[in-house]
Parts: C-alpha cells; structure tokens; sequence
C-alpha cells in the first residue's frame, strides 16, 4: 500500500497545526495529543465524533487546554469512539506497542491450550472451557493437553460467567485446570488436573494441510487459523501441494480464524483462483477526509495477484470453494469469502460468522503516523483504531455475518480431531461436496451451545482486520 503515503503525508498537512508536535505535546498530554491528531486524521466516523471536527479548535492553546484535563489515555481514547460497543465494537489502543506488533505476527504467551467458553445448558451463569486445539511445542502439548478436552475449574475456582476472564487472563505465569465431563452441556468435574505454564511463541497459521480422498474426487483441506503475513510464503508452499496433488475441490476451515492482514486475504483468493489476475477483489472506504486528498480512488482497491513480492502465487484456477465456518471466524475471514462471491461459487457449513466489516491501521506516535521513523521516545502507545469499511466487488458486505449453507454446529461432547473424514463438520462438507445434499444426513445433528468467549479473545489482534502500510 505505498501510496498511501503521500495521502497520509498530505493529511498530516491539513490536521496539525502550526507548530511542531513537542511545541503542541507538553510532556504531560503527549499521548493524549497523539490520539486526538491520529483519530482527528484517519477515523472512520471522525465527521460523527463532534470532539474530532476540524473546526472544534481554532489554536494550538485551545487544543491542548481541552486536551489537559483528558487524564488517562485509554479512557480518553474510548470516550471518542463512535457509539462505542454498537457501531465500533473493535478500536483499541494499547500501551506497548513492541507486544501489539508481535501478536500481529503470531508471537504471544501463551500456554498453547487453545479453548472456547461456553455456557452451561440449563444454567447460563456458569461456563466451561472446551479445548479447540493445542499449539506444537507449547507447555500445553507437552502436558498432554488434547482438542475435546473439556474443563470446568482454574485453580479450583469454578468458573463462572462473572469470573473466567481473571482466572484465565490475568498477568499470571500459570494456572492449573480441572478436567470435567461433557454430560450433555451441563459438565461435571472430574479428577484430573493439569498446570499449564505459559511462554512466548509464534503460532503458525496453517495448522492442518492435506489432500482428502473422498468420492473419487481430490478434496484439499486447509486449517487456516490467522491471516498472518510473516507466513505468506509457506501458505504459498500449501498451495504448490495442492496443485501438484491435483486437487479439484478444496475446504478452508475458518472456524477459529478471527482475522488479520487485508494483503494476506488477497493472497489467499488469488490461490484459490488465479484467472482473475487485476480484477476487483475488495474495495476499501475511509472516511471522507482521506477520500478527498486520494489523488486516484481506484488505489484504495485490492486487486487479484499472480505475485507475493517477487515470488510468483500457486493459484489452483478453482470455481467453487467451500469454507468451515463459525462464530469465530470474522474480519478478513469473512472478507476472503464476501471477496470471493463476485468472482465464483462460495458456499459454506457451520454457524454464522462474526460481522466485522471495517478495519484498522497502526497508528504511531510519530510524524508522520504510519511507521516508527522519529517516534516520540517518551512512551509506547499505540493505537488500532478503524480506518475503512471494506466491501467486495459489486460494492457489498454482511454486516450481521455470513449465513451458512449448512447450518451445522460444533459439538463439544464430540469435537473430533481435525483434518480427520470423521470430523463433524469436516464430514459434513465432504457430503456436501460430493452429494450437493444440504439436507441433515442421518449423523447426529449437534444441540448448539453459547460460546461468549476463547482464548483468543485477550488478545490484541482478537477478531481484527488490518491493512499494512509500506
């Protein structure tokens, strides 16, 4: 995205005012007058935001005495989001942002154990954690800890809708879970337990790629879990595979995928595709602000590719694609297939995804925003806040979240491994696939339970789409 920096350039020009950034920035409201001149810039609904107009202040005096009285930057931040909770549920900002680039490339600590929340059946205010999957290499795989396994206790504190996020997000080094027994959505704990201690690791993506052999058809398979672009070239590699196997169908499962890089997105569609060189794949809409200065709108379009930097793509030239989908899987998950839809046959099994539409750029404390060049040394904020709508070629999105074509979700009594033909949902896209049939086989259709929250959700990139800037 090198053209915008010009943009972001010009828009400097038009937002700050006339004197430089330490004469406007006194120590004590620095991080403050950071937020307010990046939102006041780049925020999708800063025309809605009466505190963010460019007529609010008429000197540099007046910006900083209002900016003076703001008090702790975080509070700040969110008092000027746009309906904060109903329309931006997804703007953040953090105070580190060493850890916030690191999570964007896969890099947390973590114990490796993977899970969702879910409530009880016949008693919402109690909640267990389900195991989705457990990373390589981690405390969490060395302890045995397996997808399926289902816990109900943290230290030997049982959790609740009230308390799981302390026991299990807090600053802590270790915790110790206590298994338990599905027994149909309402668990009973058992005797075992395991302590889990977390490190620092990076997390690749593609947990599963494999060809299946199914009804005399070559089915690709990939377990897709973050658009993260530090793993563009091995999920290329993924793809060579897929081509020299011959497949004719493939199966992106999404189901835990919440989202990542806009660029990465596109690179997926176009190995899935490949005979869409240069067209349309999504459109991105800033505010107006940054509208206006773009000297050329068509550049705010991401366009089908044969390349990632010099390296050419493995397209498979498919016309159908089928996805796995769940609550979970959000943002560029969601736009990799909206993308898609204009383009060839798009068809889904699982439950509704997310509904995230917009995305987010990261904002420095720097001059000219977009990078680190000349950063102010006094602190380490930085914000994520939403940029752009973004929405496929024919100019649509699914604000409330994509439909299935076959509504089927998980079982957490029966998880199944994945990868594996027997996997529920797995299976049930393979029968798809090779019969056409959305009707429910005679396979068990899972009850659905409420999943309110996943291991992921402490982290900052959770559910969030974003475009890098070059």
């Amino acid at each position: 995205m090198k053209f915008f920096k010009s943009t972001l350039l010009l828009l400097i020009s038009i937002v700050i005012f006339s004197c430089s950034r330490d004469e406007l920035s006194p120590e004590n409201v620095q991080v403050q007058s950071f937020i307010w001149r990046g939102l006041n810039a780049y925020y999708l609904w800063q025309g809605e935001i009466p505190d963010l107009s460019d007529n609010k202040f008429i000197s540099d005096q007046q910006l900083f005495n209002y900016l003076s009285d703001k008090g702790e930057p975080a509070n700040f931040f969110n008092s000027l989001l746009y309906q904060k909770g109903t329309i931006d549920k997804w703007s953040w900002i953090v105070d580190d942002y060493v850890a916030l680039e690191q999570a964007f490339q896969g890099t947390t600590r973590t114990t490796g154990m993977e899970f969702g929340i879910a409530e009880f059946k016949s008693d919402p205010t109690k909640v267990f954690g389900y195991v989705r999957y457990v990373v390589a290499g981690t405390d969490a795989a060395n302890k045995g800890v397996t997808r399926g396994m289902i816990f109900t206790e943290v230290d030997g504190t049982e959790l609740t809708q009230q308390n799981y996020r302390s026991l299990l997000f807090s600053n802590n080094n270790a915790y110790t879970i206590h298994l338990a027994d599905f027994n149909a959505g309402d668990p009973i704990t058992n005797a075992t337990t395991i302590n889990l201690t977390k490190s620092t690791n990076t997390e690749n993506p593609i947990l599963v790629a494999k060809t299946l052999d199914e009804g005399g058809k070559k089915i690709g398979y990939l377990m897709y879990n973050g658009f993260i672009s530090n793993f563009d070239m091995q999920l290329n590699q993924v793809f060579a595979q897929f081509k020299a196997d011959n497949i004719t169908e493939l199966i992106v499962d999404l189901r835990y995928n919440g989202g990542g890089s806009v660029n990465t997105a596109t690179y997926l569609a176009s190995m899935i595709t490949g005979q869409f060189k240069g067209e349309i794949f999504a459109k991105q809409q800033w505010n107006s602000k940054f509208m206006n200065a773009l000297a050329d709108p068509d550049n705010l379009n991401n366009r089908f590719t044969d390349k990632i930097d010099s390296q050419s793509i493995n397209s498979l030239n498919l016309t159908n694609v089928y996805f796995i989908t769940t609550d979970g899987s959000a943002s560029a998950s969601e736009l990799l297939m909206n993308g898609l839809v204009p383009h060839i046959t798009v068809k889904s099994v699982g439950t509704k995804t997310h509904g995230k539409y917009v995305g987010s750029i990261t904002l420095y404390d720097s001059p000219n925003f977009y990078n680190k060049v000349n950063i102010n040394p006094n602190h380490k904020w930085a914000m994520q806040p939403i940029v752009l709508e973004i929405v496929n070629k024919d100019g649509n999105n699914d604000k409330d979240g994509i439909d299935p074509t076959v509504e089927f979700p998980e079982d957490y009594g029966n998880l199944g491994i994945l990868g594996d033909k027997a996997e529920p949902l797995l299976a049930r896209t393979l029968q798809l696939i090779t019969t056409g049939s959305r009707a429910f086989s005679l396979q068990r259709v899972p009850f659905e339970l409420k999943t309110i929250s996943s291991s992921k959700a402490n982290s900052p990139t959770y559910n969030n789409m974003y475009v890098e800037l070059e």
